[in-house]
């Protein structure tokens, strides 16, 4: 068997595995996630919230954020909102404006330093219990903060809880296909959190005890990625993050192939420069799965995608190069094409990679059940889709870590 082959069969057993192993995870706990849609949610207590809404260029979506947040199902008096614009040059400004004097609302400017600072600032002027980021260009469901809420009190020793994030009405292509991305990802991310493993607390409404600020200090400018630098963070100081799938958080999607391209390009990036700042984790087994099995499958999945692109590309080219030497020599004729079982690849690389294939559209269809969405046949679009734009950011990435290049945020 040659070294390909070898590398091929590696990651297609590596990745079954993990699929396998997340499925294995979901059933032995699918009573408790049936539960928690059925359930609802219910308050002991009201404890004060503060969210924290940085803006930047948001004139399109900064007034129905802020709207979304003012509709929630939470007592007016123990929730405020911090509206903090970070310099914006287009009328955010403007928009914000008009909640001056607003008795749950508190509007800031401040010059323009990224949005790690405006947080922190926002986070400065608060004393709550629990402090809140929402970014400008998401959308709250009413019951979303409560239901929250509901697991830090379920779960006390729980630091920090992590939304389900959605699409917000997809219209084309692209942003059809990452809904049916981000339905696999709140899965995956469901698999993580029952697992201790999870990665990142997303900046759409990640909910967090003020305890974790006064312990650790703010956020970080982290390679343009601070909402993952602090989960890295809290795991490494062993604080628990959990992840509630039943409080639904609306996200605008780019809806473009180059706003899609540079904004993987940054999240890949800050993956990348994120497990090298803490490298030392990897491995140990004191810090759980995150050590054991996040970072190290993260790093492996973008090994994994980047040399199949190039196999691909090779074979591709190989293939091409045979058909000119055949059209050469015998000249162009149609092909004929015929059906005949015989010649069908029956191989074990083949029959893996079809489980494979099966259990991806599995999590695809477990991810849309959770989410309460409806299932989508642009599960086809997605993998055709990914397959031929991912490896550009990945590889995009990975050329910026080389050259210790940041990439833009937008």
């Amino acid at each position: 068997m040659s070294v390909a082959a070898i590398i091929t069969y590696t990651i297609v057993f590596l990745a079954v595995y993990v699929q396998v192993f997340f499925l294995v995870t979901l059933l032995e706990r699918r009573k408790e996630l049936a539960a928690a849609h059925r359930k609802g949610y219910s308050l002991s207590t009201y404890p004060s919230v503060a969210i924290i809404m940085p803006c930047w260029n948001e004139e399109k979506t900064v007034h129905g954020t802020v709207e979304s947040l003012l509709a929630l199902d939470y007592p007016k008096d123990k929730l405020e909102i911090i509206i903090v614009d970070d310099g914006s040059t287009d009328g955010t400004w403007k928009e914000i404006q008009q909640y001056q004097g607003h008795s749950q609302i508190k509007i800031f400017h401040k010059e323009n330093g990224g949005k790690h600072t405006a947080v922190n600032f926002g986070i400065a002027q608060t004393s709550t219990d629990f402090i809140g980021c929402l970014d400008a260009d998401s959308f709250v469901a009413p019951d979303a903060l409560a239901r929250i809420i509901s697991v830090f009190q379920e779960k006390p020793d729980t630091m920090a809880v992590a939304p389900a994030v959605i699409i917000h009405r997809p219209t084309n292509l692209m942003q059809k296909v990452q809904k049916v991305e981000y339905n696999m990802g709140l899965y995956l991310k469901k698999m993580q959190a029952l697992l201790g493993a999870i990665h990142v607390t997303p900046g759409p409404f990640s909910i967090f005890r003020r305890t974790v600020f006064e312990k650790l200090g703010g956020f970080r400018k982290a390679h343009n990625t601070e909402d993952m630098e602090i989960a890295y963070r809290m795991q490494e100081a062993h604080m628990k993050i959990e992840h509630c799938h039943t409080a639904q958080v609306y996200t605008v999607a780019p809806d473009t192939v180059k706003k899609l391209y540079k904004q993987r390009t940054r999240w890949i990036y800050g993956f990348i420069q994120n497990s090298l700042d803490y490298k030392h984790l990897i491995f140990r087994k004191e810090y759980g799965h995150f050590a054991l099995f996040t970072i190290p499958a993260g790093i492996i999945s973008i090994c994994a995608a980047v040399y199949l692109f190039f196999a691909a590309l090779y074979n591709l080219v190989g293939w091409i190069a045979e058909k000119i030497v055949q059209w050469r020599a015998v000249g162009i004729s149609a092909p004929r094409v015929s059906l005949d079982w015989f010649y069908i690849n029956t191989g074990t690389i083949v029959f893996v990679t079809t489980i494979l294939y099966a259990l991806l559209i599995m999590a695809m269809v477990l991810g849309s059940r959770l989410a309460k969405q409806k299932f989508s046949w642009h599960i086809v679009s997605y993998m055709v889709v990914y397959s031929i734009i991912a490896p550009f950011w990945l590889l995009k990435a990975i050329w910026n870590s080389l050259r210790a290049k940041q990439p833009n945020w937008r």
